[in-house]
């Protein structure tokens, strides 16, 4: 700026300084000249509009004549061109479009989840500038403990038993599993499952010394136990009561009841005993070494079954019930495979081995049910009610005495939980 402005004074004071040195000039001269002069005076540049608003475009420049000229300099250029708007054209922000919503930070307690776009071109001279290139959002507000959801009751169940007291069950499943620390109740809680009572009628037969008869179509396991704590009373007592067993089956139709006979005790010692259960692969032999004889295998005859039961002898050994299931287990592997199956055990006293027995109990449980008939109060009914399948009330079928044992009403028992949809001419008196 101090050097155009410099130069504009010097401009100036030589053009005044050639104005007096024309006049000078011509007064010498003579001839009569006045040394009067008017340059031509011109007004200042008006520009017009632009041809381009960027990018270099070309403006005209036009001026008047303000004064004409009289001797003196004749007037200038009243038009000329200039470049205009030199600065590059504006260029906007250009964005990609949005990308999907991300996955939620956080499964419960509050999250957030984010969705993106790329910029594809970037705003330059004064353009318009790019928006948000990023969004987020709340997600999963909902507390991160939280209890289960649960369905409505379904409807009642058909009743379990047609006699002897049966039950029927409701029960409700879940919807939605709990979160966190939320507690949802088990499947055996009463919340979700229940019973009540139905068909609380006694079963009636038409003979008072035969069991009710089962016409249904079924694998049976039946096993008698053989220790020696049941005495010669109470060993009598279950060839009885295996008998009528055998007997509640004469009126299936033929081929429908396939029966299998097991009759267990165990060693008298207890290094018998490591040998039917320790860990030696030795083959050992089960009916000489273990007590485990298999009577007979599934079989339809069901007379030659009671006659081999009739002709077995009391073993009088110890009670290796654990080993006795898991025959029975592997015997239900030659069984029907679109049958029911259904495992009858008959005992006096103690397992050997709880603990053992109870893993037994729990293998054939997955391939049948597993229904305990305890004899005598010495029975460890509590742990007979774990091992059976489930409901206990339907599979345990307790019995007192020997005396009672010898009884039909004992096999009636049995065969209302096993054996539902009895005969219908069977008829059935208050219970």
């Amino acid at each position: 700026m101090k050097t155009c402005s410099g130069n504009y004074i010097n401009f100036e004071t030589e053009l005044c300084a050639l104005k007096k040195i024309r006049g000078e000039l011509y007064k010498m001269k003579g001839g009569g000249h006045s040394a009067f002069f008017v340059d031509c005076e011109v007004a200042k540049w008006s520009p017009e509009e632009c041809t381009k608003k960027c990018a270099s475009g070309e403006q005209k420049l036009v001026r008047s004549v303000l004064t004409h000229p009289n001797g003196g300099a004749k007037c200038l250029p009243l038009a000329a061109m200039r470049s205009c708007n030199n600065s590059p054209c504006p260029v906007d922000c250009r964005l990609a479009t949005w990308s999907g919503w991300s996955k939620c930070s956080a499964k419960c307690g509050g999250g957030v989840s984010q969705r993106l776009r790329e910029v594809k071109q970037a705003m330059k001279f004064d353009g318009k500038p790019c928006g948000a290139t990023s969004q987020a959002k709340a997600c999963n507000a909902q507390a991160c403990e939280a209890d289960c959801d649960l369905s409505t009751w379904t409807k009642w169940s058909p009743c379990s038993k047609d006699c002897d007291g049966g039950s029927q069950k409701r029960q409700k499943f879940v919807k939605k599993a709990p979160l966190g620390e939320g507690e949802c109740p088990g499947q055996w809680s009463e919340k979700r499952l229940q019973y009540k009572k139905c068909n609380m009628k006694r079963c009636m037969v038409a003979a008072a010394d035969k069991p009710m008869l089962c016409n249904q179509s079924m694998d049976v396991v039946l096993m008698i136990d053989g220790s020696g704590s049941l005495g010669q009373k109470g060993w009598n007592a279950e060839i009885v009561a295996a008998k009528f067993f055998v007997d509640a089956f004469s009126q299936s139709p033929a081929g429908s009841a396939n029966l299998a006979v097991i009759l267990y005790s165990g060693p008298r010692t207890w290094s018998g005993v490591r040998k039917c259960l320790g860990k030696s692969k030795k083959k050992v032999d089960q009916e000489k070494v273990c007590g485990i004889k298999m009577v007979t295998h599934f079989t339809t005859d069901l007379p030659k079954v009671k006659q081999l039961i009739a002709g077995l002898k009391w073993p009088r050994g110890s009670t290796l019930t654990s080993l006795a299931l898991m025959t029975a287990k592997a015997e239900l592997g030659l069984g029907r495979s679109k049958e029911r199956s259904r495992v009858i055990i008959i005992t006096d006293g103690r397992p050997l081995s709880y603990r053992k027995t109870k893993m037994a109990s729990r293998a054939v449980r997955k391939a049948a049910r597993l229904v305990w008939v305890p004899v005598t109060r010495f029975a460890p009914l509590k742990y007979i009610k774990e091992w059976a399948t489930r409901r206990w009330q339907e599979n345990v079928v307790k019995v007192s005495s020997f005396g009672d044992l010898e009884k039909p009403e004992v096999i009636t028992h049995i065969m209302a939980n096993i054996c539902p949809g009895v005969n219908p001419k069977v008829k059935f008196g208050r219970l």
